[in-house]
């Protein structure tokens, strides 16, 4: 997979987010940052693209997030309720209608809270509510899965600016 495969599911995103006068930002986790650049193949991102980061160590989480170290109390990564926290920081602190957050296992290594390699969840922060999905590849190949979490997060993404 590549930028270009996923590039007309973002130009579908970007007229979604045009059409409604809405702004995404982007909180990566393993995907490390593919869900921002296939936002940032679209010509003009900056009418519907705020920022975002690439979560991928405490200190990130940190900075981005601005949040106690108390708020993931008891959460795991990969989780629903961790990626929902970040949805909801990155949309509030980027000043977004949209946040839109990762946080999985992509395997090749041992992922620090324990979760499965092949073990994502994407997380919407919108005007009107919020929203979880897991993805689970049974995979530890970590580029294909990478690849993969970042088509799943952009799939629900697209589905849940449709069905608003």
């Amino acid at each position: 997979m590549t930028l270009e495969d996923l590039h007309p599911q973002a130009l579908r995103i970007a007229a979604l987010l045009g059409e409604r006068g809405e702004k995404v930002a982007v909180a990566d986790g393993a995907t490390g940052g593919l869900i921002a650049a296939s936002l940032l193949t679209v010509p003009g991102a900056l009418e519907f693209f705020v920022g975002g980061g690439v979560v991928y160590s405490f200190r990130a989480r940190d900075v981005l997030f601005d949040q106690p170290r108390e708020a993931y109390k008891g959460m795991r990564g990969a989780s629903e309720e961790y990626a929902l926290l970040q949805a909801i920081s990155i949309r509030d602190n980027f000043g977004a209608d949209w946040g839109l957050a990762e946080s999985g296992s992509v395997g090749g290594s041992k992922h620090p809270t324990g979760a499965a390699a092949g073990r994502s969840c994407a997380a919407l922060a919108g005007p009107d509510g919020e929203w979880a999905q897991i993805t689970e590849t049974q995979s530890d190949n970590r580029i294909a899965n990478m690849w993969a979490f970042t088509a799943a997060a952009l799939s629900f993404f697209e589905a849940r600016l449709i069905a608003d």
